[in-house]
């Protein structure tokens, strides 16, 4: 197979974007931050607007990427993948899923019009984030526009080509403060050979002191989540691991359909779970910490680690169990944003975030007061 041209081993994508017309929707990107620039007027930068709940209230006229959009190169071979920001994520999951492989950070769509940029820029993770890693994890590099609506590229298509400070992976989960995303570069993995969930009764305090006792275990764990008295784990890899930890584990094996739909339904935030009208909050916390002792229903996933909490209890409230439990806490949907979206930033990492908003966007006009008031 040596004798196979990059074409060959390439996944070629039909229907590819005449080149003049991408270099037109860039050029007229640059011109409305510029004339934005000018006059200091604020920018919201959309690619599908599947999460624009996610975050600080939206300021400022549309900037719309969704435009911008084509899988640019694949090699499975090499586990890379590059893609316009305004590409559908459907479309990137299913080009991975014909070769037999993923995005290992399992991100959600909430909604059929997310983008991959979006999918970057707001940084969020699924069920196998605690096992795989984070968005951030698997960032290599990126194309921009900053704030001077001047054309930027970082890292590259290898993991070596990392070096010094890693800027693509600080601009992941940066919510488009810091520039308009185009070109993004990604690992990919292959799709485990086996999986399997298992189902167990346990109270919230068993089920996180199972979840740390198994985590410190050889096993196969990709994901976790439990809600409502009932915990269910995924096993994923190969078979013979993923036999022997079911044997090893015991409780309840769910049928491969009913578990594809729970981890979806987790992920998606379509889970019964989620059907709440009181403020739902995400808490980032040690895995060994008792279940809150707070008002409303809980949902833990990631080992014990991440805590959704649905409650009318107030921000104060919410962030000081959060920083009880050696974490932070994120108004991640609905309720009063007038106390802010995330954890209060210390005083140093806040001048921190002052400064890198400066560097790449000087007069201040993307999605302003997304992460943070103060810019």
């Amino acid at each position: 197979m040596d004798g196979q041209s990059h074409f060959q081993r390439a996944v070629l994508i039909p229907h590819k974007p005449v080149e003049t017309t991408l270099n037109t929707i860039i050029e007229s990107l640059a011109d409305r931050i510029k004339s934005a620039q000018a006059h200091g007027a604020p920018l919201r930068i959309r690619g599908g607007g599947s999460k624009d709940f996610y975050g600080g209230l939206l300021q400022g006229e549309i900037l719309d990427v969704g435009g911008y959009r084509g899988i640019v190169d694949y090699e499975p071979s090499e586990l890379v993948l590059t893609a316009r920001a305004g590409t559908p994520l459907a479309e990137i999951e299913s080009a991975l899923k014909e070769r037999g492989q993923m995005l290992a950070f399992e991100p959600p769509h909430f909604g059929s019009t997310t983008t991959f940029g979006g999918c970057i820029a707001a940084g969020l993770s699924g069920p196998r984030r605690a096992y795989a890693g984070s968005a951030r994890d698997f960032v290599l590099g990126v194309r921009l526009l900053d704030g001077k609506g001047d054309d930027l590229r970082f890292g590259g298509q290898v993991m070596k080509n990392v070096a010094g400070f890693d800027v693509s992976r600080l601009l992941t989960g940066s919510l488009g403060t810091l520039g308009v995303l185009l070109k993004i570069s990604v690992k990919v993995l292959p799709l485990p050979v086996a999986e399997t969930t298992l189902r167990f009764e346990h109270t919230a305090a068993d089920a996180i002191a199972l979840l740390n006792e198994w985590g410190g275990k050889p096993l196969p764990l990709s994901a976790s989540a439990w809600r409502g008295g009932e915990l269910s784990v995924r096993l994923s890899g190969a078979r013979a691991a993923v036999d022997a930890a079911v044997t090893q584990l015991g409780g309840e094996r769910l049928d491969e359909a009913g578990a594809t739909a729970f981890w979806q339904d987790i992920r998606e935030h379509r889970d019964a779970f989620f059907s709440t009208a009181a403020p739902l909050w995400r808490l980032s916390i040690k895995s060994t910490t008792a279940p809150l002792n707070l008002p409303g229903n809980q949902l833990i996933e990631w080992g014990g680690s991440l805590r959704w909490l649905a409650t009318n209890a107030d921000a104060a409230t919410v962030r000081e169990a959060a920083r009880f439990g050696g974490g932070h806490a994120t108004l991640f949907r609905g309720g009063d944003k007038s106390a802010g979206v995330f954890h209060p930033l210390p005083a140093a990492m806040l001048a921190v975030h002052r400064n890198l908003k400066r560097s790449f966007d000087p007069a201040g006009i993307f999605n302003r007061g997304r992460l943070y008031g103060a810019f």
